[in-house]
């Protein structure tokens, strides 16, 4: 029985020793391996492709981009562990993914990189005020960006909200309606293909863009960029901030190149936020 414990312990020292070089071979290799980041596909995946195709390899990060179409699986994923990081929201959105879901994503430190303007659109009208009595508005329907969206009206003097109401707003926290206009709330991505069906839609930068619909050009009303809350940025599973791969795309995203990228290829339709 005391060689066997011998021979056990024996064993068991060099299954540790195993485990703690193969611990430390498991560092090199996250070090060494591919950056996996979901993304929406405009602008975001647009950008991290002009990164990978045009400053990754300099830097000595090997990056792969999978694209979403949804808001939700992009913060899923990360959760999951499916991705390393995603690119795709603003912080309010997150705080609210975070809060209903029970999840722990972050954004990274010092990656914010772009604001896409919330723009009105109409296939029938060419302004706001020009909106018909119980004419139907398409909204968002994720928390957020639905009470962004109302904000946006309000601004305008479409509609007046309920005093001190934040970023949860709903079509229920509407003081003043004097049109009597009608929501209709529909996920974002729906949004652009709407514009047949009701009269104005309320559409994020991205989905406008896939649309070929320019918030600068083509909105009825549109965003100002000054003092808002809503850049998008890089963003991880809590603990993973320092990850070097993770450092290193934050680094690049707000690079001089990206911001000229930014500006010569949306024209004030995205804007850069660094």
């Amino acid at each position: 029985m005391r060689n066997t414990a011998k021979i056990t312990t024996a064993v068991l020292a060099a299954g540790a020793l195993t485990l703690g070089l193969t611990a430390c071979g498991s560092d090199n290799d996250t070090a060494d391996a591919p950056l996996t980041v979901a993304a929406t596909p405009t602008p975001q995946g647009e950008i991290l492709t002009y990164v990978k195709d045009n400053l990754a390899k300099k830097a000595g990060l090997e990056l792969e981009v999978r694209e979403f179409t949804d808001y939700v699986t992009p913060d899923t994923a990360v959760q999951q562990g499916e991705v390393d990081a995603n690119y795709f929201q603003h912080q309010p959105y997150l705080d609210d993914f975070n809060k209903e879901n029970g999840t722990d994503i972050v954004a990274v430190p010092d990656a914010t990189v772009h604001l896409e303007p919330l723009g009105v659109y109409s296939q029938g009208v060419k302004k706001l005020t020009d909106l018909a009595k119980g004419a139907t508005i398409a909204l968002p329907n994720d928390t957020t960006n639905e009470a962004r969206a109302l904000k946006l009206l309000e601004t305008n003097g479409v509609i007046k909200l309920k005093a001190g109401v934040g970023y949860e707003a709903t079509p229920k926290d509407i003081a003043s309606n004097p049109k009597n206009l009608q929501f209709k709330e529909l996920e974002a991505a729906q949004l652009p293909r709407s514009l047949g069906d009701v009269d104005a839609a309320v559409i994020n930068g991205n989905y406008a863009l896939e649309a070929d619909l320019s918030p600068a050009e083509d909105a009825l009303v549109a965003e100002s960029p000054k003092d808002n809350p809503y850049g998008n940025f890089l963003a991880v599973k809590k603990g993973d901030e320092d990850d070097p791969r993770v450092r290193k795309l934050a680094e690049l995203l707000t690079s001089p190149e990206v911001k000229k990228f930014i500006q010569d290829k949306y024209d004030g339709a995205v804007v850069a936020a660094f």
